[in-house]
C-alpha cells in the first residue's frame, strides 16, 4: 500500500505533504544574513590619532592643509581586538566634517613604523602598548626631589632601542643637585643630554631637537615632565603636581597619553605626553635588538659563540676578549660597559 495513493501521486489528503503547510521562522530583524566580507572603504580618510577618552578617539584629518580638522571617532566592530593608540594613523569613514555632535568610525590602522611597549614586569609577556609611530623618546628625570633612578632610565633606553626609537635625556631641577655622577652612568651611550633648572628651561634647545619628529616623553612621576611639556606647548594645559615630602614620590598628574603639536618659527613637531610610571617591565623585549643598536660592537660580537650573553663573565666572548686586548679604546670600553649594563637587565636572578 502506498502512502500517496494507488498511483503514487501526492494529494491533499490526510497522508499528503503540502509545502505550504511548512512553517518557517521569519527574520526578526528583517536584515540580510551577516557575511565576513567587508566593504573596501576606498573613500576612507587617513588621520593621526591624538588621544582616546572612554572609547572616543580624537583624530586629526588633513594635517598641514587648509582642511585640517579634529574629529571624534569610534572603532569599528571588526577592530575590537586591535589596539588603537596615540600616534596611530587611522583609516576613518563616516561623518568627518568635525561638526558638533558628529561621530566617525575607524575601520583600519596603517602599518606602524614603530611601537613603544612595556609589560607589567619582566616575566609578563602581555604587552601594554604606549604609543605608535614615534621616532624619538625624551626621558625626563630630576636631579633631586625625587632622586634619579638610573636603573629605571636603563629600562626606558632598552625599550627605546628595542623599538628602534632614538633616545634623548633631560635632567630637570639641576639647581637642587649636581647631576654629574648620575650622568656618568650613561657614558658611552652617545646620548644627547639636556639639563634644566626650575628657573631656566632649555626650551629652545629641546625644541630644536623636536622639529620634524614625533617624540614621546616618559618619566617617573614628579620629575617635572608635565611642566616641561607646558613650557614647550603653552596651550597644552597639562596638570602639574608636587612630590610627597614623606614618601619622596611624585603624584600622578597626567592620566592619559596625548599628542600635542609643538610649533616654533623654525618648524613643528609632535610631543606625546604619557602618564608617569614607577616601573617599566621588559618582558616583551628581544635582547638581540639591544646589541644591534651598538653597531661597532655588534660586528665584533659576530665572532662570539652561539648563545653568548656578552656579559662580563661570559666565556669566550669576543667583546670581552677585545676589551682585554686593548682593541676597543677608551670610548669603546665605555660603550661596552653601557651595553653590558643594559643586557644585565635580562640576566636571571642569582
Amino acid at each position: 500500500m502506498s502512502w500517496l495513493g494507488d498511483d503514487d501521486e501526492e494529494d491533499d489528503g490526510a497522508f499528503g505533504f503540502d509545502e505550504a503547510l511548512i512553517r518557517t521562522r521569519p527574520n526578526p530583524k528583517a536584515n540580510r544574513p551577516r557575511t565576513k566580507r567587508r566593504p573596501a572603504h576606498a573613500d576612507a580618510e587617513i588621520g593621526r590619532v591624538l588621544g582616546v577618552d572612554r572609547g572616543r578617539y580624537s583624530v586629526l584629518l588633513g594635517e598641514g592643509t587648509d582642511a585640517e580638522r579634529t574629529i571624534t571617532a569610534v572603532r569599528a566592530r571588526e577592530l575590537r581586538r586591535t589596539p588603537i593608540v596615540t600616534g596611530d594613523e587611522a583609516r576613518v569613514v563616516g561623518d568627518t566634517s568635525a561638526a558638533d555632535g558628529t561621530l566617525a568610525r575607524i575601520i583600519g590602522i596603517v602599518e606602524r613604523s614603530s611601537l613603544l611597549r612595556r609589560s607589567a614586569d619582566d616575566t609578563d609577556q602581555v604587552e601594554r602598548v604606549i604609543v605608535a609611530n614615534a621616532d624619538q623618546m625624551l626621558v625626563v628625570v630630576a636631579a633631586a626631589d625625587p632622586e634619579p633612578r638610573a636603573r629605571l632610565v636603563d629600562r626606558y633606553l632598552v625599550a627605546a632601542l628595542d623599538a628602534g626609537i632614538r633616545p634623548l635625556l633631560v635632567v630637570t631641577k639641576t639647581d637642587l643637585a649636581d647631576p654629574s655622577d648620575f650622568l656618568s652612568h650613561f657614558d658611552g651611550l652617545g646620548l644627547t643630554v639636556f639639563t634644566s633648572a626650575q628657573s631656566e628651561m632649555p626650551v629652545e634647545e629641546i625644541g630644536a631637537a623636536l622639529l620634524g619628529h614625533s617624540t614621546v616623553f616618559v618619566g617617573h612621576s614628579g620629575v617635572g615632565k608635565s611642566t616641561l611639556v607646558n613650557a614647550l606647548v603653552p596651550s597644552a594645559g597639562r596638570a602639574t603636581g608636587h612630590v610627597n615630602e614623606v614618601t619622596g614620590r611624585g603624584r600622578h598628574t597626567s592620566s592619559s597619553t596625548v599628542s600635542l603639536r609643538f610649533r616654533s618659527p623654525a618648524g613643528s613637531g609632535w610631543v606625546i605626553d604619557t602618564p608617569g610610571v614607577r616601573s617599566f617591565g621588559l618582558g616583551h623585549v628581544d635582547p638581540s635588538n639591544i646589541l644591534a643598536a651598538f653597531t661597532e660592537l655588534a660586528e665584533i660580537a659576530e665572532n662570539c659563540p652561539r648563545g653568548c650573553t656578552h656579559l662580563p663573565d661570559a666565556a669566550d666572548c669576543a667583546l670581552n676578549e677585545a676589551a682585554a686586548a686593548g682593541e676597543l679604546g677608551e670610548a669603546g670600553r665605555a660603550r661596552l660597559d653601557s651595553l653590558q649594563r643594559l643586557l644585565q637587565t635580562f640576566a636571571p636572578a642569582p
